[in-house]
C-alpha cells in the first residue's frame, strides 16, 4: 500500500496492523555514530501506551521497542533502522460481528472501496496503534535535534470545551491531558470522565511549540516548512484541523497587525509562527492541531453493510473516550520527525557552499 513512507532525507516508514503480530518502522537517513539503544525509548513510549487512565482503552501493552537492525555496539551505522513493538494484548473477538458493517467515522467504508480486501480488526493500518511506530521514530529524529537545541512540547489547551486560560508549561506534566492549566485540568477530566459514562467521546485542541530551531529549514514552493508540518500532523489519524503561527485569526487582521515589526533584537511579536516563506525564521514555532472525537462509542448509530443494507450498529471493544492525551506524544515525534528531516536537508546544503568555497579559495 502507497503512502507508508514520509521524509525525502531522514525517511520514516510504518508497518504492521492494530492486531496483527506488531507495529514497526524502517527509520533510513540517521547519520552514523548516533547513540541509541532500547532504553531511549522508554519515556515517549509510556506516554503514548494505553491503560494508564480511566478514560482510555484498558488495552494493556508494554510498547517495547526492538532494535532489529541499523545500530551496532549502542551506535547508529547510517543503515536503516529497524524498530518492532510487539502487540501482546490484542483482542479480535469483538470486532467478528462488524466484519461486514463500517463503522461511522471509521475509515471502513473508504478503505473498503479503496482496496477491497482489508483488515477489519481494530482498523487495521487505520488504527491508532499505528502511531506508537511513529513516536518511535520520533525519539530517533529526537537525537537528531538535541545537539543543536531544538525541542518540541505538546500540550492541550482545550478538551470537550474546556479551555485553559493559564499557561504553566511546567505544570503540563502534572495534567493527564498535559495541559499547563491545573483548573481547566481538573474541568477536563471531569468532561472526559461524563463522555465515558454516557458511552460517548470528545475532541479538543492541542498546541506544539518547537523552540530553538535553526533559522533556514524549509524549501521554496512545494516543499515549505510550514506545509510538511501540516503535512505530517495532519497524517496522524484523529486531525482534522491545523493552523500556524495566528492561524484563522490572520484572516481577520489587517496587515499593519498581522505583520511581525523586525528589530535588531529579533521578532517583536510572532504571527507568522517562526516561519516566513516555507522557511524557518529563528522563532519560535506553534502550530495547532484540531482532534475529532474518538469514532468508537457505545451510542447506537445508523450505518450499512458491505451489501448497502441498513444496520443499527453498537460498538463494544476497548477503546479510549478522548485521542487527547495519547495523541500529543504522537504530535510531537511527527514534528520532530519533519525538523529533522529538513535540518539534513539543510545541512546538505551547508556542506555544499563549504566544498564550493573550498574549491574557489
Amino acid at each position: 500500500m502507497a503512502g507508508n513512507t514520509f521524509g525525502k532525507v531522514f525517511t520514516v516508514t510504518t508497518f504492521g496492523e492494530s492486531h496483527g503480530p506488531g507495529i514497526g518502522v524502517i527509520v533510513d537517513g540517521c547519520p552514523p555514530g548516533t547513540a541509541l539503544k532500547s532504553e531511549d525509548f522508554v519515556h515517549d513510549m509510556a506516554r503514548r501506551r494505553p491503560g494508564k487512565r480511566s478514560f482510555e482503552s484498558p488495552r494493556k501493552e508494554e510498547d517495547r521497542v526492538e532494535i532489529l537492525s541499523g545500530v551496532f555496539e549502542g551506535l547508529t551505522t547510517g543503515t536503516p533502522i529497524a524498530l518492532f513493538i510487539r502487540n501482546r494484548d490484542a483482542d479480535s473477538r469483538p470486532y467478528e460481528k462488524m466484519r461486514n458493517i463500517f463503522r461511522p467515522g471509521h475509515a471502513d467504508y473508504s478503505y473498503f472501496k479503496r482496496y477491497g480486501h482489508v483488515d477489519f480488526r481494530g482498523g487495521g493500518r487505520a488504527s491508532a496503534r499505528e502511531t506508537a511506530a511513529r513516536v518511535a521514530a520520533g525519539v530517533v529524529a529526537d537525537k537528531i535535534l538535541s545537539p543543536i537545541g531544538t525541542k518540541v512540547v505538546c500540550y492541550t489547551i482545550e478538551l470537550g470545551c474546556v479551555r485553559a486560560e493559564h499557561f504553566d508549561i511546567a505544570l503540563m506534566d502534572e495534567s493527564p491531558f498535559y495541559c499547563p492549566d491545573p483548573d481547566a485540568s481538573r474541568l477536563m477530566e471531569e468532561a472526559a470522565q461524563k463522555a465515558r459514562n454516557q458511552g460517548d467521546s470528545i475532541g479538543g485542541i492541542v498546541e506544539i511549540r518547537v523552540t530553538s530551531c535553526p533559522a533556514g529549514l524549509g524549501e521554496p514552493v512545494f516543499d515549505k516548512l510550514e506545509a510538511d508540518l501540516a503535512k505530517a500532523v495532519m497524517s496522524v489519524g484523529a486531525v482534522k484541523g491545523v493552523e500556524i503561527g495566528a492561524g484563522f485569526e490572520a484572516a481577520r487582521l489587517a496587515g499593519s497587525k498581522n505583520n511581525d515589526p523586525i528589530t535588531p533584537d529579533g521578532f517583536a511579536s510572532n504571527n507568522a509562527g517562526g516561519i516566513l516563506g516555507g522557511i524557518s525564521n529563528g522563532d519560535e514555532i506553534i502550530i495547532r492541531a484540531a482532534v475529532k472525537p474518538i469514532p468508537s462509542i457505545s451510542i447506537e448509530q445508523d450505518t450499512i453493510d458491505r451489501n448497502g443494507n441498513p444496520v443499527k450498529l453498537t460498538i463494544t471493544g476497548r477503546h479510549d473516550a478522548t485521542a487527547i492525551p495519547r495523541i500529543n506524544p504522537v504530535l510531537e515525534a511527527m514534528v520532530r520527525i519533519t525538523l529533522a528531516d529538513h535540518y539534513l536537508r539543510y545541512m546538505q546544503v551547508v556542506r555544499l557552499k563549504t566544498e564550493e568555497s573550498m574549491l574557489s579559495t
